[in-house]
């Protein structure tokens, strides 16, 4: 796999391929697996994505603290009212992405992509886009891999953890790669892909990890909703032929620094941000007593 997203655009323009069909043929290098083995198993991962995303949607789940807990199921009866302001396809998206976010929060199965705190994004991305789009199961699975590879070049030069970057390195991150999925199902270019992916970054940098209690419940589950809106609306700005003026590379580099800078409060410790507030510490202390 190349270490920039300058040299896999040249990569995919080289070989003609998409940033998905790249990193597939990446992937059968590497593990020595056929073609059909690793879609195979990118399958079976979009079934537990697909599985998270929905039940929610039906189910009033609670997390184990009792923290968050049923607002994928009030979003989704708030869709059927047809009275939204963004329309049945945005609430939607972000309801499949509350509801990966609560199912993780009640020890359900899910597929940490990129992480377990950004969870959500990703398969309410590409399954609510598939659907728009009219899309088979083998295109939404064609959309994880372009995430994928875009995923790997952010893990190459950047971080993925809250606790090392803030939750610009796991929202921002999620956000990119699903960005860069929808783009391509779109029949956008990789060098599109990657302007989304840019602008996504850009616009959630300097995003601190905060989460109260120390669980990845608030304020995690509701970026998860506001990443996917990031991803989808990118997604329409370079379809519509706007482009990233900072280039991915940089917006990567520049996360990474950003991430470096926060202090250790605001990184996963529980210690700045939305957990110190008034509510904040109230509700850590009614999960985990004084």
């Amino acid at each position: 796999m190349v270490n920039t997203g300058k040299e896999l655009v040249e990569a995919c323009q080289e070989k003609d391929m998409k940033i998905w069909e790249y990193t597939i043929e990446q992937e059968m290098k590497s593990t020595e697996k056929s073609k059909e083995e690793i879609f195979k198993n990118m399958k079976k991962n979009f079934q537990v994505m697909k599985d998270a995303a929905e039940y929610g949607l039906e189910h009033k789940v609670k997390s184990v603290s009792g923290l968050i807990g049923g607002d994928a199921y009030k979003l989704n009866e708030y869709c059927r009212q047809e009275k939204t302001l963004t329309g049945r396809f945005m609430v939607k998206a972000m309801a499949r992405a509350l509801s990966c976010s609560e199912v993780n929060a009640a020890m359900g199965k899910i597929v940490a992509a990129p992480t377990a705190g950004s969870c959500g994004i990703i398969p309410a991305v590409i399954i609510t886009a598939g659907e728009k789009l009219n899309k088979s199961e083998d295109e939404l699975i064609q959309g994880l891999f372009t995430a994928t590879g875009v995923g790997i070049i952010i893990a190459k030069n950047a971080t993925m953890a809250g606790a090392e970057g803030g939750c610009q390195a796991e929202c921002g991150s999620a956000s990119a790669m699903a960005a860069a999925g929808i783009v391509e199902m779109m029949g956008g270019t990789p060098e599109q892909a990657l302007n989304a992916s840019a602008i996504v970054i850009k616009n959630i940098i300097g995003l601190v990890c905060d989460p109260v209690a120390g669980l990845v419940e608030i304020p995690c589950a509701k970026r998860n909703a506001s990443g996917t809106v990031s991803a989808l609306t990118t997604a329409d700005m370079v379809m519509a032929g706007v482009v990233s003026r900072i280039p991915f590379d940089d917006t990567v580099s520049a996360m990474y620094k950003v991430g470096k800078q926060l202090p250790c409060a605001l990184r996963e410790t529980a210690l700045g941000g939305l957990a110190v507030t008034e509510t904040g510490l109230k509700l850590k202390q009614k999960v985990l007593g004084k």
